[in-house]
């Protein structure tokens, strides 16, 4: 395609891409599917020649937006909210047609220079002190594996460049709670802990942080038994019901014992640029990494999470392996992000955070993150009013978890209940809500924070589950 088709077929993909999101909130939330169903609509085989693009983008409207859960739209409130702002989405398409090669400073240096600005920007905006420095990854699942990475080489006097873990003579132990991101049980496997090495930590029966007296025990109980305490994982807003682990209190135990501890504030991370939530993390200075996603409640489109930590050289000597063919006269005066992190190559991703702030500007990201807090509350007030309904978690940022309770139900046929009157608006296409497990019970999670999400649709949500619950009783 030389630059010109280019410019005309570009022109026609954003006026789509415009009129899709004008009017998204027409289209079902969850993807109206049968398991293969996109895939027996494609082509068997591989075009040899050339297609017009009006037939690609008949397909596109055809076959793949039937088969997108659309998390743009209004009425989505399934896992978190996953934002991909129309200002970061022009940074996304300028990262992709510049095309740059992002595996050193010399290869790209405004790709380094960049993203060293943008993870600056965000240190300030979230009230993190300089002694931190930060880079992008794809996703937290990378940021945190990255962290047990660096806590396991710390905690073993860099065991990689001897024998690995095999010569490691003390089991490494990492505490973290049931409550914590899946990804962070994965992250311990491949970092090659093994899960007998996992502790799940106690949690306080209401708030679901973990417990700084439980931790401290098992640590103690740990050490007595010749094994090396080596990682704490704080979720800071966990995924199910979004509780916060009391980083204070942890941070001091980690200092005392000399543990690494990693804060995980994916989704939550976004709240941190409003002063008035930045209490949930006290204590974070303690901690040795920190990440969390812009691609989720903030908005710039993924895949974008920030990874900071205080010892920089640290991380560089346990990822860097410096190939011959990379070397340069500038290596020791610039940052070469191939040693931050696992991949060699990176793309710009920088330029989607640089264009959302530039365009859309903090204070409107800050105005909307309140909005959707004032509405988790004003849900979680109906709810709690309303006879035979609760909120089953503390309503801490903008995630209600709720449950109808009729009189006489429990037990298994109590999640029985429940999962039929939400699996039956998920189904509808009306809205989409994610179930999850508390207690050894299912209950439901509305999480707000979609970018397109007023007020009304909240309201609309509620008389939504109100009427279908009805045909269940």
């Amino acid at each position: 395609m030389a630059p010109e088709e280019f410019r005309a077929a570009g022109h026609q993909l954003i006026d789509w891409i415009s009129d899709y999101r004008k009017t998204l909130d027409q289209l079902p939330v969850r993807a109206q599917v049968q398991p293969g169903e996109v895939a027996r609509g494609l082509s068997t085989s591989p075009p040899e020649k050339p297609e017009p693009l009006s037939l690609v983008m008949s397909d596109l409207e055809r076959i793949v937006v039937p088969g997108i859960t659309q998390v743009q739209h209004p009425m989505h409130y399934g896992w978190f909210p996953s934002n991909a702002s129309l200002a970061s989405v022009l940074g996304d398409i300028a990262s992709s047609g510049l095309g740059t090669l992002g595996i050193s400073w010399e290869s790209c240096p405004a790709l380094t220079e960049v993203e060293e600005v943008v993870c600056d920007w965000l240190r300030q905006l979230t009230g993190l002190s300089d002694q931190w420095e930060g880079t992008i990854h794809d996703t937290a699942s990378t940021a945190c594996l990255t962290a047990l990475i660096l806590a396991r080489e710390k905690a073993s006097d860099y065991a990689e460049m001897k024998s690995g873990l095999q010569g490691v003579p003390n089991p490494l132990i990492i505490y973290t709670t049931e409550h914590a991101h899946s990804s962070i049980n994965k992250a311990a496997l491949l970092a090659g802990y093994g899960k007998e090495n996992i502790r799940l930590i106690d949690v306080d029966s209401t708030t679901y942080g973990m417990s700084p007296d439980a931790l401290r025990q098992a640590i103690e109980e740990d050490r007595k038994a010749g094994r090396t305490p080596t990682a704490i994982i704080a979720s800071v807003g966990s995924t199910g019901v979004t509780a916060i682990d009391p980083v204070q209190p942890l941070g001091l135990i980690a200092r005392e014992y000399d543990i690494w501890l990693h804060v995980d504030a994916a989704m939550a991370g976004s709240a941190m640029l409003l002063e008035e939530c930045r209490f949930m993390w006290e204590g974070v200075e303690l901690s040795d990494s920190v990440s969390w996603n812009p691609h989720k409640w903030m908005g710039t489109i993924l895949d974008c999470s920030l990874f900071y930590v205080k010892n920089p050289q640290h991380l560089i000597r346990v990822m860097s392996t410096n190939p011959s063919y990379l070397r340069s006269g500038v290596d020791g005066d610039v940052t070469q992000y191939r040693d931050w992190g696992i991949p060699l190559g990176r793309r710009f991703r920088a330029l989607k955070l640089w264009f959302h702030l530039r365009l859309d500007g903090v204070e409107s990201i800050r105005q909307r993150l309140r909005r959707d807090l004032e509405n988790a509350g004003w849900l979680a007030e109906q709810v709690a009013k309303t006879k035979n309904w609760k909120v089953v978690a503390p309503v801490t940022l903008q995630t209600v978890c709720i449950r109808h309770e009729p009189d006489g139900l429990n037990g298994e046929e109590l999640d029985k209940h429940t999962l039929n009157w939400v699996n039956r608006i998920n189904q509808s296409g009306e809205a989409f809500m994610s179930p999850s497990i508390l207690d050894g019970l299912w209950m439901v999670r509305v999480s707000v924070g979609v970018e397109s999400t007023q007020r009304e649709h909240l309201e609309k949500l509620w008389g939504l589950i109100q009427s279908t619950v009805s045909e269940f009783e």
